[in-house]
């Protein structure tokens, strides 16, 4: 007997296929994915338009370019934007309008001239449109910084190219004030916050061989493969600069000429794997060297989402939630160094809060408390005040809005069950509104999205109604099983970028976690139902 043809993955890595099987299987995809982390330990990660673009800017030398060129021109919308709706398309359209001039202004050997500056001229004319009004622009990383190193790049490029247009004006609000300020700081050799090192491309020449700044032991410089080049610059001799040569290397080896935004992201990855499907029951084996990984990852000071960043509030809480889910919890005593008043900021000193980092923090110490009862009074305490911070900063519809992502039901769903599972009585209203915010957004085909419907979204709308508080109602159960049908049947492909860092970005083994998660929950409903 001939054996079964294997199911065909598609290209997000989960096979629709798979979603419309019973707990048994979706418990084996599970495991498949976790298997997946070990053998790709630097991460699962979408390309980024701007680091792309970067990298055709500051390092011509490095292999793939033309890969890289090509995929500027590829990845251009009709209106000669990049990226996503609603001020996102700034910063990825100015940076790989910089990168099709810069090759345009060398005259790199084997490009498409014509088509580049086609290319050009189309992004410019959209940029010229954006730049002239009013943008109200999202909270992303460095945006304040990249922006106006960006507009100067550009502006340089037209004068050199004699191309007769005006020069790009700044967004209101914008100057060159501060990024000349950490030029001279970086070029002074005086320490830089190690945040900032993940976007040492805006320091511009000053960051080539800036003194002070080395690779990790893997070879990049702050995550990311475009500060890695600005640091590389094309003179950097010595051990160091083999290292972060071949780092660069190896980034564009894994992902084909194109990069991400952010490389390596272990921890990261691998807690948030772990967190969504042990949250969601699902009976998965975990490899006991990956939760000792995470576990050594975490120091007095917390633990980063990889080599070259620094600690964060939110990556420390969900490994140690994680460590907590699996049975083996770790005092989060070193969360409280990212304390700020009332709530916990990503870093100390950070401008801006997050809500989903406080209810991250939440789980860490609700979860810790749960295995450890007898924890110190202080968890239970600051649980309370935390609670009330999360439910306060709801919006008036119910749902929960985030400066790490650019869709609401991941907020949404960061908060409701955090909440629900650690906030008490006193915010149940809160996690029911959320739920009643998710009923009355799910569109005509079952999916949740900001801009569309999603299989990520989907998943984070589905948790909400599938993990708090009152889920056995019919209209929750009913509207789960219409989202299962609709990541069964046309989103199990490709997950779009909505997750915040220099460029929106897609984490896929984390959306496919959630997908998965999902799918569990929808299906044990129907099974008990």
């Amino acid at each position: 007997m001939a054996a079964p043809a294997p199911r065909r993955r598609a290209a997000g890595g989960v096979n629709p296929a798979d979603l419309t099987t019973g707990p048994e299987d979706l418990t084996a995809v599970a495991n498949d994915l976790i298997a997946s982390l070990m053998l790709r330990p630097w991460g699962q990660v979408s390309p980024s338009v701007y680091e792309t673009g970067r990298l055709v800017s500051l390092a011509p030398w490095l292999t793939g370019h033309g890969e890289r060129i090509g995929y500027l021109a590829r990845t251009q919308r009709p209106d000669g934007s990049w990226g996503a709706p609603d001020g996102y398309g700034l910063v990825p359209t100015l940076s790989a309008t910089e990168g099709v001039l810069a090759a345009l202004t060398r005259g790199d050997p084997g490009i498409d001239r014509a088509r580049l500056l086609e290319t050009a001229e189309r992004g410019l004319s959209v940029l010229g449109g954006w730049l002239a009004g009013r943008l109200d622009l999202p909270d992303m990383p460095a945006i304040e910084h990249i922006v106006p190193s960006l507009v100067a790049l550009i502006n340089q490029h037209l004068d050199a190219l004699g191309a007769g247009h005006e020069p790009l004006p700044l967004p209101e609000g914008m100057n060159y004030d501060t990024l000349t300020l950490l030029r001279e700081w970086v070029k002074s050799g005086a320490e830089v916050p190690e945040k900032l090192l993940h976007a040492l491309e805006i320091a511009g020449a000053e960051a080539a061989g800036a003194p002070g700044i080395r690779p990790t032991v893997i070879g990049t410089i702050g995550a990311s493969p475009a500060a890695t080049a600005a640091w590389l610059g094309r003179s950097e001799t010595g051990a160091d600069g083999e290292s972060a040569r071949r780092h660069l290397e190896d980034v564009v080896r894994l992902h084909g000429g194109p990069v991400p935004v952010g490389l390596p992201i272990t921890v990261f990855e691998r807690s948030w794997v772990l967190s969504w499907l042990v949250r969601a029951g699902v009976p998965v084996e975990v490899p006991p060297e990956m939760l000792a990984d995470i576990r050594a990852a975490i120091g007095p000071e917390g633990t980063p989402a990889g080599y070259g960043l620094p600690p964060d509030a939110d990556t420390t809480s969900v490994a140690l939630y994680t460590l907590a889910l699996a049975g083996v919890p770790y005092e989060p005593d070193c969360l409280w160094r990212f304390r700020s008043g009332t709530h916990f900021a990503t870093w100390p000193g950070e401008q801006g809060t997050s809500v989903s980092v406080n209810a991250h923090v939440l789980d860490a110490f609700g979860q810790y408390v749960a295995r450890r009862p007898g924890a110190a009074p202080r968890y239970a305490e600051t649980i309370a005040d935390l609670s009330a911070w999360i439910a306060e900063r709801r919006e008036p519809n119910g749902s929960w809005t985030d400066r790490w992502h650019a869709s609401p039901y991941y907020a949404t769903a960061s908060c409701a069950l955090a909440l629900d599972a650690f906030g008490g009585p006193a915010v149940a209203p809160a996690v029911a509104e959320a739920a009643e915010w998710v009923l009355a957004t799910q569109r005509p085909d079952g999916s949740w999205g900001r801009w569309e419907g999603t299989a990520e979204e989907t998943a984070y709308a589905m948790q909400v109604l599938l993990l708090t508080e009152g889920r056995a109602d019919p209209r929750r159960v009913a509207a789960a099983d219409r989202g299962l049908a609709c990541l069964a049947g046309s989103t199990g492909g490709e997950h779009p970028p909505l997750w915040h860092d220099k460029d929106l970005y897609a984490p896929f083994a984390i959306t496919r976690a959630a997908i998965i998660a999902s799918s569990y929950l929808a299906t044990r409903t129907a099974v008990v139902s």
